[in-house]
């Protein structure tokens, strides 16, 4: 009881006074669901933290720090069950990584950003509500074909990631499945190692850019998510389908990108 009183009174004041109860709460569900399919669970973050009431530039840095480690206990996971493919990833990142440095650079307004992150939800929305249902298909990818794809579609979404403070896996990973280039695990690997590198990127980025890591309002909050994190990726990467709790996630991400978009208006 005394960990989590001092885990609450770290937090500092926010003109929305939230509950830290329910943040860390639904940070840490986020962290489980997201990190089951190999994702750092950053819309999520974003979307709990901009709803209750904190402005974007002060909480993008931890949201991309948050991302970042539940991404990589993720990737561990995947890793470790022998999920992972070099091959798959490589051709996205190479121009994924510095897309995402740029795009960490540029101002967004805030009109703009809650419509990028409010159509960012409702991409992983679909993902989560609708990809699984052909999530068992895979075949082998010719280098050629990967390349092709790959530099393209990886520098536009390391671009959209740095834009808005994400990794870019709940674009990627539904592309992977459409095509049938991984089956579910093997895309969650994927994704998770594409999150951390455009994260970290974004990351630098935007401290780059004058932006600064509140510690006071990330402690708390990765303590929650390293758990969360664990957990979720633990299950996803060996014990069973999450189907269910994905197509729950899916509706509460389009809850949250349909609310984030009707407020602009």
């Amino acid at each position: 009881m005394d960990f989590f009183s001092s885990l609450l009174a770290s937090f500092p004041s926010s003109d929305a006074d939230p509950s830290w109860i329910g943040v860390l709460l639904g940070a840490f569900l986020v962290a489980v669901l997201y990190s089951s399919v190999g994702h750092g669970g950053a819309s999520g973050y974003l979307a709990l933290l901009v709803l209750a009431g904190f402005a974007r530039p002060e909480i993008t840095p931890v949201v991309l720090v948050l991302n970042i480690l539940v991404a990589s206990i993720g990737f561990l996971s995947y890793q470790r069950a022998g999920h992972f493919s070099s091959a798959l990833l490589v051709p996205f990142v190479v121009t994924s990584i510095p897309a995402a440095f740029v795009g960490g650079l540029l101002a967004v307004d805030d009109r703009a950003y809650r419509l990028i992150l409010g159509c960012a939800l409702a991409a992983a929305a679909v993902r989560f509500l609708l990809v699984p249902s052909i999530s068992a298909r895979s075949r082998a990818v010719p280098a050629r074909r990967a390349r092709e794809i790959g530099l393209p579609v990886g520098g536009v979404l390391g671009l959209l990631a740095g834009m808005v403070g994400i990794g870019g896996g709940i674009f990627l990973s539904p592309l992977l499945l459409f095509m049938g280039w991984a089956d579910a695990r093997q895309t969650a690997a994927v994704s998770a190692a594409f999150i951390v590198l455009n994260s970290s990127t974004g990351l630098a980025a935007q401290l780059l850019r004058g932006g600064s890591l509140d510690w006071g309002l990330a402690a708390p909050l990765l303590a929650a998510v390293a758990v969360g994190g664990a957990i979720g990726s633990f299950l996803g990467a060996t014990r069973f389908s999450l189907l269910s709790l994905q197509r729950l996630l899916g509706v509460v991400l389009a809850s949250a990108g349909f609310k984030l978009i009707v407020e602009l208006w």
